[in-house]
């Protein structure tokens, strides 16, 4: 149940806010905006505010704003067609904007909820080859092997790579000492059995939250490349059933790791979003794009046909990747 209750919070977080942007954008500029909707198909609950219609909709994988003048020609001064090319620009990339905002915040949560590591020991694991030789909570960690650690991830890098024995020097109330081990094996890694204390820094957690963000974008365009140039199988990506199950086995190891996958999914969506595909946000901007290059908007029934088949493409896409990748799996 808690993996199901958090893959919905997830995707209604993500959804909620890509739709928000759209709508947030399109109130500032001064579009009428005629429904927002979390949630697709049958309804579950609306309100009228005003000229808008709230809804919520039973199926938690989408969700949309409507405005006036989006899908046909309005004479409505404040429809979509009548808006100036940056104020519809605006409006079409707020939505992938707040899912870049929403990754910064989440990784941002993330590394204040786990902290980063020190060198000072705060758990000792029972039965472990720590624990056998006598270190305790507070030690901290100096060296491997005559050669300094750094930091936390330098220690544990050094003690996986070793080949056998090691010798660790480390500081208790203010002496040094050092000790030999000999590490375990554990999932082909060795480790000797320390957990070390965690330290929160809310600057460089925002700091990081951009850094992050700007690493898993550069990840998806690799992905995509190594998809257009035959590297990478479709087969390879994860489906709706796969989010899914990720962010279910996410939300097991609590709030922190349920922000980590929540900021990776935000910042693909927000990429994806806008590739230019004509039933996507890019595909959108490309329209607008086009329009302001050569003064005249494209013929609406080209862009409606040239939406559908690419949604179509996409649907069909999303169910392959589903049966043959996601599904396929979990069969083996």
């Amino acid at each position: 149940m808690a993996s199901l209750l958090g893959s919905i919070f997830v995707f209604v977080l993500i959804v909620g806010l890509h739709e928000f942007g759209h709508f947030g954008m399109a109130k500032l500029v001064g579009i009428r905006v005629n429904e927002y909707s979390i949630g697709m198909g049958p309804l579950l609950f609306r309100k009228q505010i005003n000229e808008t219609q709230y809804s919520l909709r039973a199926l938690p994988l989408g969700g949309y704003v409507a405005m006036e003048g989006e899908e046909e020609d309005s004479d409505d001064p404040r429809s979509f067609n009548n808006a100036g090319l940056p104020q519809r620009a605006a409006v079409i990339a707020s939505g992938a904007a707040m899912n870049f905002v929403l990754a910064i915040v989440a990784f941002m949560l993330f590394t204040l909820i786990s902290g980063y590591p020190t060198t000072t020991v705060g758990e000792v694991l029972p039965g472990t080859p720590a624990a056998q030789i006598g270190m305790k909570t507070g030690d901290v960690l100096q060296s491997v092997d005559g050669q300094n650690v750094k930091d936390w991830n330098d220690f544990s890098t050094r003690i996986a790579e070793s080949k056998g024995e090691v010798t660790v020097g480390y500081s208790r109330g203010g002496k040094n000492e050092q000790t030999t081990v000999k590490p375990a094996m554990k999932d082909g890694r060795r480790y000797i059995g320390l957990k070390p204390e965690s330290e929160r820094h809310p600057l460089r957690s925002l700091k990081d939250g951009f850094t992050m963000t700007g690493k898993v974008v550069v990840t998806i365009f690799y992905v995509l490349k190594q998809l257009f140039t035959g590297a990478l199988g479709v087969d390879k990506l994860s489906g709706p059933v796969g989010v899914v199950k990720i962010i279910g086995d996410s939300a097991k190891f609590g709030f922190g790791s349920l922000m980590f996958i929540m900021a990776y999914i935000s910042a693909n969506l927000g990429v994806m979003n806008l590739l230019p595909i004509p039933a996507l946000d890019g595909g959108k901007l490309l329209f607008i794009f086009i329009e302001a290059i050569t003064g005249k908007p494209v013929n609406k029934k080209i862009e409606m046909t040239l939406s559908f088949i690419s949604f179509t493409l996409l649907i069909g896409l999303m169910i392959y990747v589903t049966i043959f990748g996601d599904i396929a799996r979990f069969l083996n």
